[in-house]
């Protein structure tokens, strides 16, 4: 097994020799955001095709992008700017002369802009997954953002948000606010505001107005019914992570303006670093000097692309080598699958097969009914070629001429490509492949497979996925069912609700349900394969107990598959299937159920299972991901199980988390992490995520869905409130009753160097990134997540806490700190919070001052810890908490919201009885004056 990872290397090292001998032109093809001569090149903008045609928002978005640069280029002391941009017009638009698309899609933007709201509404943000000072996954706009210009009153222009949105995007930094912890007791007891930097001023405002601190402060919690607004002028310029639309606001926070002491997620997850400090050690800075002179760089250039009639060919091995480990039939499997379920209505669709030359089995045919489907599939190859030789570039050249009779270019289109063998002349067509246009999704079948394949699919940007020989794997249909148009148009995708592969012993039978949720239902489908003998017995119950057997299930003996289309929308609820086998000899059988959005306007659950990087050497782990959203909302609480295939050995499973802790960076955000280093052998690995929800558990995320540019509810200027318009909230995700289930594979990653044999332990454990701190009387309670014995897995053996009162200590020489005692403290299973409680009465009688001069009155403890595992390797310094030992100065006792509202109530009555009173008084003078006038009328007549 080393020696094919070593074979894989030496093509990789080959492949790469060739690249670098390539045009530039031709590298940046679906490579994603390049940085050249300090100008960012391919940033991708992507509107979704549910948003209505509205040529102001093109407009917008240039003017935004075009503030941006200049913005950014001053923010960076003139190192970088945006030079090219492409802008991805959805084909539900109007065609205007736009160019067309090559590689580029809704999926793989940098930038999407789409009405879909979560709970903060038209709050821009970027859904950041990884930890600091990595890139993140992409900004989303809402178009009201773009084309609302009222909205500017509270976010800033917009240019300067989507600077913003670029430093979480790009250098992976956080925000320097807090919205949970507005306020905080600093180290020299003082009530501050979360920000950075400290020095810029404002003042508490409480629901009658300008108001002390304490009358907003209570048992140092910030009081309901009190803000802290910031004044309109300031003299600082940072920091743009905080509040860039401050017009004073230029830069962001460098080592000597930046707050330490505020509880936000930059100081907790980048240890204590400054937003520039993060952003000058990336790569962009080492390869960028500032610019000479006084001049601005030019304004952006856009370019406008339309994607056009969506075009795929199969480009399929046919070599001696797929009659081995039963790889052609499970190929026939799933390539029907995707011809009758996966690919979309509208979809033109070609077939190629390939052994030493390439053939043409089908041109292109569009689908628009299932007779099309139907026609596709009596297409496929049905025979494996005598020849053992195979030529992919034979193939792919094959599959170009197919998909050019449609536009006269391969432009826009896709090829998926899927083969057994290993091609020393695939270097051969590297050129002609990235320069198509065309976007090469690769399956490698069995552990043979071209060393160098996925490199095709990482330089034009498509999806590689690895199936190993093994009769029980679904890990080609998962692959085939991954494969959307990527237009972004959920609503039209097939969406895998169930995979499920196994060996079921003679005369046995297997016996399992899966939720189909209310958000799909359309175009569902039961497909049930078999490597040997004759279909097994199979029985479906609906939800409301409807039964189907085999004979309602349409049978492909030549390919071995049943499949069962469930007429309308199929009942949401728990489906239960019946497998039985009757023959005498085992049996592998898989289970795919597939379907599509029920509703046209209401987004179904989706999952996108991912790894951080294609390949890496051992010991380094690799971190898994499943992003579980219901539109952009995110789905919390959901059980998120990743299984890992090599070619040999069982299947790993792994539980994904979102709990904020080891390889899970935001905690609630509806992505689910873990580290995976269970590495047995070098070579490829096969990833698909399974996702379950429980009806009578709650879906609905109260948290951000990722960073935010902060909308700020109103200044001070000129000693007065200016309170802006408060923001329209968005809508809660809605709880689904009958639970959900989905499938989503995450295609394949590279293991290399792998050493044979037990493995030496390697693997200290996680960094604790959720340290928290908290005064209770006399004593300091701490809390955080476990972490494990290996990484975030297992149970670590002891804890190490040190204290100080300074944070320039605690932070450059953990190991100088006071050492606090735990003794009694033993380590829970990872995931798990841990609670520690402890008196700092080491601190009472120390001087006010550390060994660093810092400033003296510090009353406040500064706690980091790390934990260690039972080969005494020790996990990074966590990050660092604050809790201050006294109250805060300014702690009188203030009117409760309660006590306000009764004082207000007491003075209505007292007011209405002296209205009363007034009235009652001036009617008996009325009366009297009756009285004496009717009496002296009397005396008159008399």
């Amino acid at each position: 097994m080393t020696h094919r990872g070593n074979t894989g290397l030496v093509y990789h090292l080959k492949f790469m020799t060739l690249l670098f001998a390539l045009s530039p032109e031709l590298l940046f093809l679906g490579a994603g955001v390049q940085l050249q001569d300090n100008g960012y090149d391919g940033l991708l903008v992507a509107i979704n095709p549910q948003v209505p045609e509205n040529p102001n928002l093109i407009a917008n978005i240039k003017e935004m992008i075009t503030e941006a640069s200049f913005y950014l280029f001053n923010a960076t002391k003139r190192r970088l700017f945006f030079r090219n941009i492409k802008i991805l017009i959805p084909a539900t638009w109007k065609a205007h002369n736009y160019s067309k698309v090559k590689q580029e899609s809704y999926e793989k933007a940098n930038v999407i802009v789409t009405e879909w709201k979560g709970i903060h509404g038209d709050d821009p943000y970027t859904l950041q997954h990884r930890e600091c000072g990595k890139e993140g996954k992409y900004i989303h706009f809402t178009p009201n953002f773009l084309l609302n210009d009222e909205l500017t009153a509270g976010y800033g222009s917009r240019g300067r948000v989507f600077v913003h949105e670029w430093a979480h995007l790009r250098w992976g930094v956080f925000d320097e606010y807090n919205n949970d912890k507005p306020v905080y007791i600093n180290g020299r007891n003082e009530i501050q505001g979360t920000r950075c930097s400290s020095d810029i001023t404002g003042v508490f405002v409480c629901e009658e107005g300008l108001c002390p601190e304490e009358n907003c402060i209570i048992s140092k919690l910030f009081k309901e019914g009190c803000t802290f607004l910031y004044n309109r002028t300031q003299n600082t310029t940072g920091s743009i992570m905080f509040m860039q639309s401050l017009p004073s606001v230029v830069e962001f926070c460098n080592s000597s303006t930046h707050n330490q002491e505020a509880p936000n997620l930059q100081n907790q997850l980048c240890s204590l670093k400054s937003t520039w400090d993060v952003i000058a050690g990336s790569s962009d800075f080492n390869h960028s000097l500032p610019m000479n002179g006084a001049e601005l760089p030019p304004p952006p250039t856009f370019s406008l692309m339309q994607a056009g009639d969506k075009v795929v060919c199969l480009v399929l091995d046919v070599s001696s080598k797929m009659a081995e480990e039963d790889r052609f039939l499970r190929l026939q499997q799933a390539t029907e699958l995707y011809l009758m379920q996966i690919v979309e209505i509208g979809t033109f669709v070609g077939i190629v097969s390939f052994d030493s030359k390439g053939e043409i089995r089908a041109q292109l045919h569009q689908i628009s009914s299932d007779d099309d489907r139907k026609l596709l599939v009596s297409y496929l190859p049905t025979t494996v070629s005598a020849e053992s030789e195979m030529s992919i570039c034979s193939g792919l050249k094959k599959g170009f001429e197919v998909v050019e009779k449609l536009n006269g270019r391969a432009h826009g289109s896709v090829m998926i490509l899927v083969t057994s063998g290993a091609d020393e002349h695939l270097s051969n067509c590297l050129l002609t492949v990235l320069s198509s246009g065309s976007t090469v999704h690769s399956i490698a079948l069995g552990s043979s497979a071209a060393g160098n394949l996925e490199e095709l699919s990482r330089l034009t940007g498509g999806l590689k996925f690895f199936v190993p020989d093994k009769s029980a794997s679904n890990s080609m249909n998962d692959a085939f069912s991954r494969m959307s148009s990527g237009t972004g148009d959920i609503f039209q995708q097939s969406i895998q609700l169930e995979s499920m592969g196994v060996t079921v012993r003679p005369q046995h039978q297997l016996t399992r349900t899966v939720t189909v949720d209310s958000s799909v239902g359309n175009d569902t489908v039961f497909l049930v394969t078999w490597q040997t003998g004759s279909p097994p017995e199979i029985v479906l119950f609906d939800p409301n107990g409807r039964k189907y057997n085999t004979s309602n299930f349409i049978t492909n003996l030549a390919f071995q598959t049943a499949g069962l289309q469930i007429a309308g929308t199929a009942k949401p609820g728990l489906w239960t299937y019946t497998l039985n086998n009757t023959h005498h000899s085992p049996q592998a059988l898989t289970v795919t159920v597939a379907s599509r959005a029920s509703s046209p306007v209401r987004p179904p659950v989706t999952v996108n299972a991912f790894v951080e990087r294609d390949s890496t050497y051992f010991p380094h782990p690799v971190t898994i991901y499943a992003n579980v959203r219901k539109g952009l909302n995110p789905i919390l609480n959901a059980t998120v199980m990743a299984t890992i295939e090599t070619e040999t050995g069982d299947p790993i499973m792994l539980k994904l988390l979102d709990n904020g802790a080891g390889a899970d960076v935001i905690k609630n955000d509806g992505v689910y992490s873990r580290y995976f280093f269970s590495f047995a052998v070098s070579g490829r690995y096969s990833l698909t995520v399974h996702v379950h929800h429980s009806p009578s558990i709650s879906t609905l995320a109260h948290s951000v869905p990722g960073s935010h540019a902060m909308y700020v509810p109103g200044y001070i200027a000129n000693d007065n409130i200016q309170m802006n318009a408060p923001k329209t909230p968005g809508h809660k995700s809605e709880e689904e009753q009958w639970g959900l289930s989905r499938v989503s594979s995450g295609g394949s990653f590279s293991v290399l160097q792998v050493p044979t044999g037990p493995h030496p332990d390697m693997f200290p454990p996680c960094k604790i990134i959720d340290l928290e701190a908290v005064k209770m009387k006399d004593e300091v309670i701490l809390s955080w997540t476990a972490p494990g014995e290996d990484f975030d897995q297992g149970q670590a053996t002891s804890y190490e806490i040190r204290m100080s009162r300074s944070l320039r200590s605690i932070q450059g020489d953990f190991n100088s700190a006071i050492l606090v005692n735990t003794s009694e403290l033993n380590p829970q299973q990872a995931g798990n919070r841990e609670i520690f409680t402890f008196s700092p009465k080491l601190f009472a009688n120390e001087p006010d001052h550390g060994p660093d001069g810092e400033i003296q009155g510090n009353h406040g403890v500064y706690v980091a810890m790390r934990a260690t595992d039972r080969n005494s390797l020790k996990s990074a310094v966590s990050n660092v908490a604050l809790v201050s030992l006294l109250l805060p100065l300014h702690s009188a006792p203030a009117l409760s919201r309660d006590n306000l509202i009764l004082k207000g109530v007491l003075i209505a009555m007292g007011l209405v009885g002296i209205i009363c009173l007034t009235i009652a008084l001036i009617h008996w003078t009325l009366n009297r004056k009756r009285r004496v006038l009717k009496e002296e009328n009397g005396t008159k007549l008399l």
